[in-house]
Order: C-alpha cells, then structure tokens, then sequence
C-alpha cells in the first residue's frame, strides 16, 4: 500500500517537475525568437541605410591628383563604407543603358560630371549627420556639387525609430509575460508543498533552511527549461539558415551568444525570484490561511 502511494506521488512529483520545464522552456524559446528578431530587424534596417549613395560631383576643371586624394580621404573617412569614382563616360554610359538609348548622339556632348559615389555605414546614415558630411565635403574648391536624397534619409531614419519603438514595446511585453508564465508555473508547483513548508516551520526550522531546497531545486528546473528553448531554438535557426541562407543568421555569433547566454540566464534568474517570493509568502502565511 505505501509503496503504491510512493510511487503515486513520484509520479506526480515527476509530472509538476515535467510541466515547470516546460513552460519555462516555452516561454523562454518565445523570448529567444524575439530577440533573433530584434537582430535580423537591425540586420535589415542597417542594409536598407547603407544603399543610401552620397554623389559628390567634381568639376571639369578637377585635377586628377585631387581626385586621388578625395577619393582616398572619404576610403579612410569613419563614416564611409565604400567610395567609388565613376568617370563621366561611365556615367553615361549607365544612364544610356537606363534609358535605353545614347542620348549623347541626342545632345552632341556629354552634360554629366566625374563623381565619387560614397556608401555610408549605417549609424552613420540619419539627417543631421549626412548634412553635416555634405557640408565638409563641398567646402574643396573642386567639388561641384555633393547631392542625395533628403526625403528617402528622412523617410527610412523616421521608420526605422518608429520600428525600433515598437518593437522595444514587445520586448517588454513578452518579458512581462514571460516572469508571469513562469513565475505562476513555479508559485503552483510550491503551493501544493505549502503544509510541508509550515509543517518544518513548525518544528522549529530556520526560513533559510526551509527556503534553500526549494531555491535549488527550481534553479535546476530554470536551467533544463533554458536548456531545452536554446536546444529548440538551435534547431530553428539551423532549419532557417538551411533554407533561407541569404538570411545570414550566423553572420553574428557574438550576438547570439550573446542572446543565447541572456536566455539562461533569464531562465535562472526568473526561476530564483519566484521560488525566493513564492516561498516567503507561504513562510510568512498563518496555518489557518494555508487552507484558502
């Protein structure tokens, strides 16, 4: 008879074990995948930023010395990704192709001018800083003109802000709700324990000794449910980068090491604060109110 009501309650133990892995696991793969979104958005957002071209047209009268050293200042410059010089003819020769016919037979000259064209790196690219880039630019006498397109910079870094808003709204969100999952998982799992805990209370044990069981019992239950969302959201990122490899999800690894530790981490944490509050709520409650 006992050794059937033994093994009654090892299941059920088992089972309430079972079930905090899980939720914690869940809830914890559902933070990690935000957070792989949150990467791939900036990923986005940052290659949408450095196809913005900053066209620095040069004078007829331009030495190509100057050019030289132009072109190699903006290389070295902090803000530039690439600088490319782009002679007249090759300029013509591109639109030509644009537009489907010569139009230099048209005109009987070629009007366009000899330029640089400079891709900026992404924190680089916003309103205020490109015009400030522009205005250092043009002060060489043999620049003629430094163009590119205002409303686009002012459209992407406006939409990107409001993204980059929004999506910091959902992190906080999903991070609430996440310490609630997993805080009500593990508040459920020690309040079926409650008359132990005020029965050793009882007999004269100490709130840390009757704490400290608890304490590491769900700090291990919080690291297997870490444990299994990396271990599914691994996988995920496998399968995504099998299939859609253009995604480069593996371009960063320091990030997502990054984000892989902050996932345990969280789990740990989460679990050590609900256990250590949920425990002293039930150390704290009398013996006539464990019963409601």
């Amino acid at each position: 008879m006992s050794t059937s009501f033994e093994r009654y309650q090892k299941r059920k133990l088992i089972s309430s074990y079972f079930s905090v892995v899980l939720s914690i696991g869940l809830v914890l793969f559902l933070l990690g995948v935000l957070g792989l979104l949150v990467l791939n958005t900036k990923k986005l957002a940052d290659h949408f930023k450095e196809q913005i071209t900053l066209s620095v047209f040069l004078k007829d009268n331009a030495k190509q010395v100057e050019i030289d050293q132009l072109q190699k200042s903006l290389v070295l410059a902090p803000y530039t990704k690439t600088a490319t010089y782009v002679s007249k003819e090759e300029a013509a020769e591109q639109h030509s192709d644009e537009i489907g016919e010569n139009f230099i037979d048209f005109l009987g000259y070629n009007p366009l001018k000899n330029s640089i064209d400079v891709q900026l790196k992404a924190e680089f690219v916003s309103t205020d800083q490109i015009a400030s880039i522009a205005e250092e630019i043009s002060t060489k006498g043999y620049v003629e003109e430094v163009s590119y397109d205002k409303p686009l910079i002012a459209l992407l870094t406006d939409n990107v802000k409001k993204i980059s808003f929004w999506i910091l709204i959902v992190c906080a969100i999903f991070t609430f709700i996440a310490v609630l999952l997993i805080n009500s998982s593990i508040r459920l799992s020690i309040y079926s324990k409650r008359f132990i805990i005020k029965t050793m209370q009882m007999v004269g044990a100490t709130k840390t000794f009757i704490r400290r069981p608890f304490l590491w019992t769900n700090i291990k239950l919080g690291m297997l449910g870490a444990l299994l969302a990396l271990l599914v959201l691994g996988g995920l990122l496998y399968y995504m980068d099998l299939n859609f490899p253009e995604l480069n999800l593996f371009a960063d690894l320091w990030f997502l090491g990054g984000l892989f530790l902050g996932v345990f981490i969280l789990g740990v944490l989460i679990s050590l604060l609900s256990t250590f509050f949920a425990t002293q709520r039930f150390l704290n409650l009398r013996t006539d109110d464990l019963y409601y």
